[in-house]
């Protein structure tokens, strides 16, 4: 009898953990056969994509290969980019793929499924303001990362040199939230590590950086305390937060905030998520307005019991009208009740259903320091935790992932490695 054919799409941190436990459960004893299809051949968690875009996390270092990492825990890795699903026929199908040079590799191909889990992830939404996809940087991927470090790195340069007519870099990131105030106190960071490899007249007074939320606080989701706690640590580091302005327009030359210019040589734009657009009335799949594929309790596509969504392209209603939140936290727990789902399926047992839990939320400013809560699903509200503590805990949040993709002995190899590279190797990725 031939095993079952099980397709993740996807591999962020729900798709990557999932592929990685049926194939430890089921791959390895041959129950099933896991593949898993992502457009990159390497995984790198998307919180940490503000460090790569300052240079302070190395990915060259720090990603994960799909196809070496599917060798050692018994599931398949398949390179494509997504483009479809025949719900009748029960297949999907990958794009060709090219060479640099334009040299075909691979013809468009299908891929057979008895189970299909979708874990595509989210893009960010620019709500169609003018001029935004052509001027702003987003950070949904290591390749737009890197693009905003090599033009911070370039901007660097003619600011530390003394042909450049402006005295200050000045830098507009759009959105409050997670990924937006990071990044804010990241770039600071990045500055003062700068110091060590000759850019001596690169002081964090000559970084010039606006925060811009359009709603009335930043970090919007998170309960209001954390929000003020780290509204005045950004202050402190010189930032720029401006609330309750929107943004109009994007040019070459920066922002337009209604009757307002503000200028800025980088933008990046984290204002918002929504799923790719390709995703809206996908294979007849119920979508909600930001694509999103809605699921039931068991987190079953509303129109297919064999199509799983997982993540952040995943609309599953919670009580009162509310609905999961697109977190890291999410896609683990997504993850691992889908993992049980289809092993009790295959076991002809009932569905277990999808309750999520609120661990929290942490919110890192770099080293000066970190803010947030834990154990926000426990009655009585969370408990509100900063300093090493909640530094310790944030870092943890990395480490459960690793663990995960690799168990406990090799997460503490790779912790020791890195604090080991810490050392001998450069703070800042400078190429």
């Amino acid at each position: 009898m031939t095993p079952p054919r099980i397709v993740v799409i996807g591999g962020g941190a729900g798709g990557l953990e999932l592929a990685t436990r049926l194939g430890n459960k089921l791959g390895r004893k041959k129950r099933a056969h896991i593949t898993l299809v992502d457009r990159n051949h390497t995984h790198i968690w998307k919180p940490l994509l503000h460090e790569v875009a300052t240079g302070t996390l190395d990915v060259e270092i720090d990603q994960l290969s799909y196809r070496a990492h599917a060798a050692s825990h018994n599931f398949e890795f398949q390179l494509g980019r997504f483009t479809g699903i025949n719900r009748e026929k029960r297949t999907i199908t990958l794009a060709a793929i090219a060479s640099a040079d334009g040299e075909q590799l691979l013809a468009e191909r299908e891929l057979s499924y008895d189970y299909l889990v979708l874990a595509i992830g989210s893009i960010s939404n620019h709500f169609n303001t003018p001029g935004v996809a052509e001027h702003c940087i987003f950070l949904d991927s290591p390749a737009q990362a890197h693009r905003f470090q090599r033009r911070l790195l370039d901007a660097y340069l003619k600011l530390n040199s003394p042909e450049h007519p402006k005295d200050k870099l000045n830098i507009a990131i759009v959105g409050g939230g997670a990924t937006g105030v990071e990044l804010a106190a990241e770039l600071y960071h990045a500055a003062a590590e700068l110091n060590l490899y000759g850019f001596a007249d690169l002081r964090s007074e000559r970084l010039n950086i606006h925060l811009v939320e359009a709603g009335p606080r930043i970090l919007p989701a998170l309960p209001e305390r954390i929000a003020s706690a780290a509204h005045k640590e950004l202050l402190k580091l010189g930032v720029k937060v401006r609330v309750d302005t929107r943004v109009t327009a994007a040019t070459a030359q920066g922002l337009t905030l209604g009757d307002e210019q503000l200028d800025a040589e980088l933008m990046v734009w984290a204002a918002g998520i929504k799923a790719p657009d390709f995703m809206q009335g996908l294979a007849g799949l119920e979508t909600n307005r930001i694509n999103q594929l809605l699921v039931n309790s068991n987190l079953q596509s509303s129109r297919d019991p064999c199509i799983y969504v997982i993540g952040d392209c995943a609309a599953c209603p919670l009580a009162e009208g509310k609905w999961v939140p697109p977190r890291a936290q999410s896609a683990h727990q997504m993850a691992s009740l889908v993992a049980k789902n289809l092993i009790a399926s295959l076991n002809q047992k009932p569905l277990h259903t999808f309750q999520y839990k609120d661990h929290g939320s942490l919110i890192s400013l770099s080293r000066f320091g970190t803010v947030g809560s834990l154990m926000g699903n426990l009655v009585g509200g969370a408990m509100m935790i900063e300093g090493r503590i909640a530094r310790l805990a944030y870092i943890s949040l990395y480490r459960m992932h690793q663990v995960a993709l690799h168990g406990w002995l090799k997460m503490l190899v790779i912790s020791l490695v890195a604090r080991i590279n810490r050392i001998v190797r450069p703070r800042l990725k400078l190429h």
